[in-house]
């Protein structure tokens, strides 16, 4: 008898739990009607019963979470500023096991902003970015109470605050009244600034340099208020100088003392000798590669010391040169170099020997500027014309270049002024003074196409045209110009026909891509341009052309041919490989 009163409980007890199980095997779906797509994602989010989709639940269960999603709706668009909605509901059950629970919203009148008041003390609104932050808070009197927006405005304040040097502000005050039967809010904040901390001691960790090298770096003067902006460009200039693979610049808030705060700088020495190897193509040059060693730091003063070789089929250098660091609030370079080019294009071969002395300064009113002389001295020959040749000048260039991506942006343009000049009485074979100008602009359209434009300019006088070796003369035609021509293929020409460039360049292109996959895409595109001396005979190219984004950066395999020209014509495929800016 014992053992079949054992065998009947667990039979009624396997019976509970199967009939439990049967209880639970509900499901339900929620419908959120009359709520914009910003505001429903944080409704579905607060919504416990919408958590149950995926799960098992009873009947029970869903009813009594059904019955809290009117106040959780309610809640959830409270921050949105609409605190008085309409919540009407109700749970269907559709078919056996399944619950479908409805909710219609009408969130009503939002929350209007009445009166703002925000107390930040003098000495700070005096400090543009501070007055900026406090200008731009929202939302002001007559908009919306958005409470993520009130939240972001708050934290700009308390931001802008800590990056000039109120590093102990606090909010003491922090009020938002809301009147539910009237719709309206009034917002109260204050700030208490406290002292405004000044730069203190500059401390660098152990590495490679001394520390009189490193402080060349400070990017402030005794006594300055300390600035968060001061700090990251510090930390920029450390890292642009290629000597550390890990730079960090941090306050040291809990030794601030007597006003000021001591600065910390962790460095992390990086490798002493760089080797580098590329392998290129493009139809201009051929295929080709380049070798390299640059020496990061020769001395405790930071020089550097690199080589190079490049060999293609149209192109064999060698160069080295010697670069000598002046850090600090005006960062400059001098570089010295040497070297040798031998080129030749369907058009001319240049040897050439080069020495080079230039200065370059990174920040120059947002350009990077570049001053120096050039010395050439060799021999080219030019449609089958020989010649000669020993140039000293110099040579000015401003570039710029800003992009929302290194490798594929989607906004972004570079430009590129050029000046140089050399005279006859000054180690050369003739006076000649060049000026050009080149730009590209490059803009998103459509979700997926974009457009690109590019333009070139250029001028000269001077007195031996014949005198300049190719590099010095203005030619159009190739992969970078005007596609559908060889590389250098259109400029002036002599009395045999030969084509010996222009005085003058003018060209320009627009080209339309749109990627139909995530990493391949087409384009379509137009060039034009002339490189003459007197007289301007437009050269027009167009084609379609290939693109894909690869691992080694943009690959673009372009098909033009010319459409309006007295050269050649026919069609011709143009490939480069490389960035777009």
């Amino acid at each position: 008898m014992t053992n079949l009163r054992i065998l009947a409980g667990a039979g009624w007890s396997l019976l509970g739990v199967l009939w439990a199980a049967t209880a639970l095997a509900e499901r339900v779906s929620v419908t959120i009607n009359g709520i914009e797509e910003d505001m429903l994602e944080s409704a579905r989010a607060n919504l416990e019963l919408k958590q149950y989709e995926e799960r098992d639940v009873s009947a029970a269960q869903a009813r009594r979470l059904f019955d809290r999603g009117k106040e959780q709706l309610t809640r959830a668009l409270e921050p949105f500023g609409f605190y008085n909605p309409t919540v009407e509901g109700r749970l269907e059950r559709t078919e056996p096991g399944k619950f479908h629970a409805i909710f219609d919203v009408q969130v009503g009148d939002p929350v209007i902003v009445q009166e703002s008041s925000i107390e930040v003390a003098p000495e700070a609104t005096a400090i543009e970015t501070v007055e900026q932050a406090v200008q731009k808070f929202q939302p002001r009197h007559g908009e919306r109470l958005d409470h993520a927006v009130y939240e972001r405005s708050k934290d700009q304040i308390s931001a802008a605050l800590a990056n000039d040097g109120f590093l102990n502000a606090q909010l003491v005050r922090h009020k938002v009244s809301v009147v539910r039967s009237a719709n309206t809010a009034d917002i109260d904040l204050a700030w208490d600034v406290g002292p405004r901390y000044r730069l203190g001691e500059l401390r660098f960790s152990q590495s490679q340099f001394p520390d009189s090298f490193l402080q060349q770096y400070k990017l402030w003067e005794e006594g300055e208020y300390y600035s968060a902006d001061k700090l990251l460009a510090l930390q920029q200039a450390l890292v642009d100088a290629d000597y550390f693979t890990s730079v960090a610049v941090a306050p040291d808030l809990e030794h601030a003392a007597n006003g000021e705060v001591p600065v910390d700088v962790m460095l992390i020495p990086a490798k002493r000798t760089l080797y580098t190897a590329n392998i290129y193509f493009s139809t201009d040059s051929g295929a080709g590669t380049k070798l390299g060693v640059q020496r990061r730091w020769l001395n405790k003063r930071g020089h550097k010391l690199g080589g190079q070789v490049e060999y293609s089929g149209r192109l064999q250098e060698i160069s080295t040169n010697y670069q000598i660091p002046r850090p600090g609030p005006r960062p400059r370079n001098y570089t010295f170099g040497a070297g040798y080019r031998d080129e030749t294009t369907d058009t001319s071969r240049s040897r050439m020997a080069r020495l080079a002395a230039t200065q370059v300064a990174e920040r120059w009113k947002g350009f990077t500027r570049t001053v120096g002389l050039q010395y050439l001295n060799g021999d080219f020959e030019i449609a089958d014309e020989r010649r000669e040749t020993s140039l000293l000048y110099a040579d000015g260039l401003l570039t710029r270049k800003q992009a929302n991506d290194i490798y594929f942006p989607t906004s972004g343009y570079s430009l590129l002024y050029g000046l140089r000049f050399g005279f006859e009485q000054v180690l050369s074979d003739t006076t000649f003074g060049q000026i050009r100008a080149e730009g590209k602009w490059l803009r998103r359209v459509t979700t997926d196409g974009r457009v690109i434009l590019r333009a070139a300019l250029g001028a000269m006088i001077v007195d031996d045209f014949d005198a300049l070796p190719p590099e010095l003369r203005f030619f159009a035609g190739g992969d970078r110009s005007i596609r559908g021509f060889d590389y250098q293929a259109i400029g002036d020409t002599n009395a045999s026909g030969g084509v010996i460039g222009g005085e003058y360049l003018v060209a320009g292109s627009a080209e339309y891509e749109h990627f139909f996959f995530e990493n391949w895409g087409a384009a379509v595109f137009v060039d034009a341009g002339d490189a003459f001396k007197s007289s301007f005979d437009v050269n027009v190219g167009s084609g379609i052309g290939l693109r894909w984004k690869s691992p080694i950066g943009m690959v673009r395999v372009d098909v033009a041919r010319p459409v309006v020209t007295q050269l050649e014509r026919g069609w011709r495929v143009h490939l480069i490989i490389g960035p777009d800016l």
